[in-house]
This record gives C-alpha cells, sequence and structure tokens, in this order.
C-alpha cells in the first residue's frame, strides 16, 4: 500500500510587518509545515510503522525554499517526497482549483491507494482542497478526520462534525482523508532522522512534467490589497500596586458613566 501525504509551507507574520506591494515583505516572514498536515504526516508514518503501509511520500506545491519544510517530513519518517513548482505557478494566486489540478497530476504518477491532507492550511484557510482532490481523482472521501484505522481495502475513521457530533464511518479505498489536528501526536524530528533525511529523494516536477500547462494552473482569485487595519480605540494602561490600578479604573469608569 502506497499512502500519499500532501504538505504545505506556510509563512507566520511577525507582530510587526512590513507591506511591499500587495504584499507582507520577505522580512517579516518566517516559514514552517502547515500544522493540520504535519498530523497527517505522522498518521500516514504510522501506518507505515504498523504494517499497513508500504511507503509514504509527500508532495508539496512550493518554491526551492520549501525544501527545508519537507525534509522536516522526511525526517519524521516520509519515505520521499516529490516538490511541483513552476514559472508559472509563481505568478499566480493559487486557488483550490489550481491546487487540485496539479495534486491530480502528481496522483495519477504515483498511483496511491490512501492520500492524506490536512484539513486546511493556517495561511489561505481554504478548507477544500483535499475534497476537491477527491472529486477530481474519483476516490471516496472523509473530512475532518480525527481517528482512523485500516483494515484490508477500508478505513474506518471518525470524523468530527459541528456541534460536538462525531461520526463513524467506514470508507472503501482508493480514498482521500482530510485530517484534524488531535487524531495523533506528532513526533519531533529525531538528530538521526534529520540526517537520513538529507539522503532522501525529492523529486521535482514542473508543469511539463505533469502534463500540464500554464492555463491549468489560472486562478480565479486576485489579490488586489494588502494593508495594516487601522485602530479603531485605544488602550489605557494603569501602573501601581493592585489598591492604585483599582483606584484608577474606579476613576475612569465614574468619568464615563458607567460607575457612580
Amino acid at each position: 500500500m502506497k499512502v500519499l501525504v500532501t504538505v504545505k509551507e506556510v509563512a507566520e507574520v511577525d507582530d510587526d510587518f512590513e507591506i511591499e506591494g500587495t504584499e507582507v515583505a520577505e522580512s517579516s516572514l518566517e516559514y514552517d509545515l502547515n500544522e493540520w498536515d504535519d498530523y497527517a504526516v505522522e498518521a500516514g508514518v504510522q501506518l507505515s510503522e504498523d504494517g499497513p503501509a508500504d511507503e509514504v511520500v509527500s508532495v508539496t506545491i512550493g518554491p526551492e525554499r520549501s525544501e527545508e519544510t519537507i525534509r522536516m517530513a522526511l525526517a519524521k519518517g516520509v519515505d520521499r517526497a516529490v516538490r511541483v513548482w513552476d514559472d508559472a505557478i509563481e505568478e499566480e494566486f493559487l486557488d483550490v482549483a489550481g491546487k487540485a489540478s496539479l495534486l491530480e497530476a502528481v496522483v495519477e504518477e504515483e498511483e496511491p491507494d490512501l492520500v492524506l491532507s490536512g484539513v486546511q492550511a493556517a495561511d489561505d484557510s481554504f478548507g477544500a482542497t483535499g475534497v476537491a482532490l477527491a472529486d477530481r481523482i474519483g476516490f471516496e472521501h472523509a473530512a475532518v478526520v480525527n481517528d482512523l484505522e485500516l483494515e484490508g481495502d477500508v478505513a474506518s475513521v471518525r470524523r468530527e462534525l459541528e456541534g460536538g457530533v462525531e461520526e463513524l464511518t467506514d470508507v472503501d479505498l482508493p480514498a482521500v482523508l482530510t485530517v484534524q489536528t488531535g487524531i495523533n501526536e506528532p513526533r519531533y524530528a529525531s538528530l538521526r532522522g534529520i540526517r537520513q533525511a538529507q539522503r532522501k529523494e525529492i523529486a521535482q516536477r514542473d508543469l511539463g512534467d505533469l502534463g500540464l500547462d500554464a492555463v491549468d494552473v489560472d486562478s480565479t482569485l486576485t489579490l488586489t490589497e494588502m494593508y495594516e487595519p487601522e485602530s479603531e480605540s485605544d488602550a489605557e494602561f494603569f501602573e501601581g500596586d493592585a489598591s492604585e490600578t483599582a483606584g484608577k479604573l474606579a476613576a475612569v469608569l465614574r468619568e464615563k458613566g458607567v460607575a457612580e
């Protein structure tokens, strides 16, 4: 059995950041593995350690910079990785359809039995890529999975629904499952794993390699403006011990007509 795990490098913005054009300045960003995808990686590696999976492959859509993040997935036990990138992709703000097109081509190449994806990404929070991929490739799917057991060609999953309701269901393989946080406890990469990751393969694919062209990643989304919101109120801080600050607060409340 082959498990394909989709992973994404996401950017985190500093508290104080600068904007260049319509983007946050590169100097204000730090990059890391998407939190939800970290749980998907752990689920795939556990399937390999427990026996059902013979190989775990990760796939990411990202520039060369993202290989450092991919290496972390390899260090945690993923066997090899595929990185998809192209100049045409770099010029686009990829929407769900564009991502699904790229991942669909990788699925056709890799022919996995099970695809694991994080429920959503911390940067765009679309939360639809995994389900859109399942629709494209004709796999059964289950979303927001927080427990997974494999028995032959059937995945028994528990899904987290609205209002605290949970659903138990069986999904026939091949399938796509989007993984929720809490399904497991992602491991830290060991020093040995980090060293081994440097020798593992990261295959690079561009649009031509995947049999696609620029029109296949045309996005319906356009980023038109980004700005730092203006503060609409001010905060006042009181200094001193508890008695002093309580007195100052009481005075302000009386002034505002809140307290008598």
